[in-house]
């Protein structure tokens, strides 16, 4: 895992171009709330875009207290704030964005070296296909790697990545799913239970690699069992307010 750099240390890719602003065919979606540590890896992953690929950045901040929309300032990205909670962030990224193609984040999230050139193929694949990362999980928890090897198995034969995974789509296909949900919770699952009913839903080669930190406050095994078990009694029908409410409290967010 690389080091955070410093602001200083980050450099923005131009975005100014006229030729840049026309052509670049992929806006990325950053969902972000108190990501001072996370973030500024993310955004130099993403600056390292060949010139052409990306046309914007968008951090949506759900209310940071630490410095996150500064940092994401200082990184050439645009800002923008929005109501907390991941599927109203994503959701109004998506309403501020113009790009024939969207890459959905969230803040804590580290792409492969590679990143570029395995969306870009994608993207030449054509709209009718979606695609998320596999995923990888931070720290040396030899549990991690079984939770990781489940969600991509998961991701891989039943099409549900969830949104730590991130996603890469056409807009086209995003609106004829009816976009991402402004939910405070299972947004991604919601979503994705829709979205696979109008394309398929594959894994790119690279892994997209998330901190441990959720697991490691509550312990791997107990923060899934909790994520599962909010899972199904969403699946039942329960307020996704109040399941929301739950697991920030418990933490596991």
């Amino acid at each position: 895992m690389s080091c955070t750099p410093a602001p200083e240390a980050i450099t923005a890719r131009p975005a100014t171009a006229a030729s840049t602003a026309v052509l670049a065919p992929l806006e990325v979606v950053i969902a972000v709330r108190n990501e001072a540590r996370g973030l500024p890896p993310l955004l130099a992953d993403l600056a390292r875009a060949p010139r052409g690929l990306v046309r914007d950045v968008l951090v949506i901040d759900g209310g940071s207290s630490d410095g996150s929309q500064r940092l994401a300032r200082l990184a050439g990205a645009r800002v923008h704030a929005a109501e907390a909670g991941r599927g109203r962030q994503l959701a109004a990224g998506v309403a501020a964005s113009g790009a024939p193609w969207l890459l959905l984040l969230h803040g804590d999230a580290r792409l492969p070296s590679d990143w570029s050139e395995l969306v870009a193929r994608a993207m030449a694949g054509g709209a009718a296909t979606a695609w998320a990362f596999r995923l990888a999980i931070a720290g040396g928890d030899p549990r991690l790697h079984l939770v990781a090897w489940a969600a991509n198995g998961r991701s891989r034969w039943r099409q549900l990545p969830y949104g730590d995974q991130g996603l890469l789509l056409a807009r086209s296909l995003h609106d004829a799913a009816g976009g991402v949900a402004p939910l405070p919770l299972m947004e991604d699952l919601e979503f994705v239970l829709r979205l696979r009913r109008h394309g398929a839903i594959r894994l790119l080669a690279g892994a997209l690699r998330v901190q441990d930190r959720r697991w490691r406050a509550l312990g791997v095994w107990r923060t899934t069992w909790i994520n599962a078990r909010l899972r199904r009694r969403w699946r039942r029908g329960e307020d996704p307010v109040l399941l929301a409410a739950e697991y920030y409290r418990r933490g596991v967010g």
